[in-house]
């Protein structure tokens, strides 16, 4: 008896995440390093003695592999529309590949804070019954994201009209 896929199945067409979130993490890591080394060498200094100072170098050295880090996670993410189903996949050492039918999908949402909006990025989040498949596609344009949301939206309803 044979089981499994009988055949050549089409590998689903993933799309990566624009180049905008790695600079906006990148940024505020900077952001964030700058900050800490000042305080930490301001703060070891008035209170061990100018040669405790140096400690301050630990942050610049941390954010390089920081910096490392979020290029790889930054790469990592991705996403592929199917005829019945959403994969988004995620992770450097655990991946993670997430499957939303579109039938399951309740509730897709476009959302944009602050920061977000000033380097003209949104993130998609779908909801479904069970919690511990909500899924979220951060950094897309929001062009593209509304695109999805709506794409999402009409397959979602299609597919649940026989429920």
């Amino acid at each position: 008896m044979d089981t499994g896929t009988v055949g050549e199945t089409a590998s689903p067409e993933w799309v990566g995440l624009p180049g905008g979130l790695l600079v906006m993490r990148r940024m505020l890591l900077a952001m964030w390093t700058v900050l800490l080394a000042a305080a930490t060498g301001v703060l070891a200094a008035l209170s061990a003695g100018p040669a405790w100072a140096g400690l301050a170098l630990v942050w610049p050295a941390a954010a390089v592999w920081g910096w490392v880090l979020l290029g790889r996670n930054w790469r990592s993410w991705r996403y592929a529309e199917r005829a019945d189903d959403l994969l988004i996949s995620r992770g450097v050492l655990w991946r993670e590949e997430t499957v939303v039918p579109y039938g399951r999908m309740q509730l897709v949402e476009v959302t944009s804070g602050p920061l977000e909006r000033r380097f003209g990025l949104a993130s998609v989040q779908l909801h479904t019954a069970a919690a511990a498949t909500d899924a979220k596609i951060p950094g897309l344009a929001p062009a593209e994201a509304e695109r999805l949301r709506d794409r999402l939206t009409e397959l979602g309803e299609a597919r649940s009209a026989g429920l």
